[in-house]
């Protein structure tokens, strides 16, 4: 019998590309995983892997073998997920979560797992959401929450199952006292973004294109709360999600704007977890999240 062990350190290798990132991932020295490789080559019978350089990489047969580990564990997942006693038992939850949900939706996700399903124990890392992504198949992550915007909708994976979670208005946010009234009215101001190549910074862009000019962005920050701070400031504009004012914006100006200015929040999980009883409470209780912070004002609002 092959140890399922490690098969999962051979897909690792596969999907990592070195020893010294699989060890990192799962908290091992990078000897245990070398001598746990060389262990499940005796086992396999055949060479799995060689030297490329300093770094090892994967035979033909290495290859094969991966990818019949992905599907061994992909099944033992599914399994689990359908021998889940009724009786909760203790189960930890890693999420990978937006930074307007890490500051919006997870406190009130926290609150009601705590109430409905105190067995579970939440691991919350607020990351980039093609991190997030990137990480499910890998089993970084068992639950991802993620965002898209109107024609610019994320690439799916076989592996993958996605959920709408909701929909979240985006809105011109200038300062205070601007005289800026529409988007068109913000050609020949500066602009705060988030960093190049994300999904957000380029749906600005495109916004601004449409609206027949190019945005002058002289600020990125992965941080909404810089946005703020520099538009507070009277330099700059942004396009920001509704999710970010936790509390009452102040100084601060909100206008919205005609067509499709929202983008989609979902959550993704593996598809072979789908069923697994504590991803669907967990879901559960971000789409409450959502539409309990949606109902409610922000802090301060009258």
């Amino acid at each position: 019998m092959w140890d399922l062990h490690r098969l999962r350190l051979l897909r690792e290798l596969q999907l990592r590309g070195t020893i010294t990132a699989v060890a990192e991932t799962l908290s091992y020295a990078p000897s245990s995983v070398s001598q746990q490789l060389a262990r499940l080559e005796r086992e396999v019978g055949v060479p799995l892997l060689e030297q490329d350089g300093r770094r090892v990489r994967l035979t033909p047969a290495g290859t094969r073998v991966a990818r019949y580990a992905a599907q061994v564990i992909e099944l033992q997942e599914g399994v689990q997920s359908e021998l889940a006693p009724e009786r909760p038992v203790p189960e930890t939850i890693r999420l990978a979560t937006l930074e307007t949900a890490a500051r919006a939706l997870v406190p009130y996700a926290l609150t009601t797992l705590e109430k409905q399903a105190a067995h579970l124990r939440i691991e919350a890392s607020v990351v980039p959401p093609e991190f997030g992504l990137s990480e499910l198949p890998t089993r970084g992550f068992d639950l991802a929450m993620a965002e898209q915007y109107p024609g610019y909708t994320r690439a799916h994976h076989d592996q993958l199952h996605r959920e709408l979670l909701g929909t979240d208005t985006m809105r011109l946010v200038v300062p205070g006292r601007s005289g800026i009234q529409s988007l068109s009215d913000a050609r020949n101001v500066p602009w705060v973004v988030e960093p190049k190549g994300t999904a957000a910074k380029d749906w600005v862009v495109q916004q601004c294109r449409a609206a027949g000019f190019e945005p002058d962005i002289r600020y990125y920050s992965a941080d909404l709360s810089v946005h703020i701070h520099l538009i507070r400031a009277g330099h700059a504009v942004s396009l920001l999600p509704d999710l970010i004012w936790t509390t009452q914006p102040r100084g601060v100006r909100r206008i919205s704007l005609p067509g499709p200015f929202y983008r989609e929040l979902f959550t993704s999980v593996r598809r072979a977890a789908v069923t697994r009883p504590a991803i669907v409470t967990v879901r559960a209780a971000l789409r409450g999240a959502l539409e309990a912070v949606q109902r409610t004002p922000p802090d301060g609002a009258g």
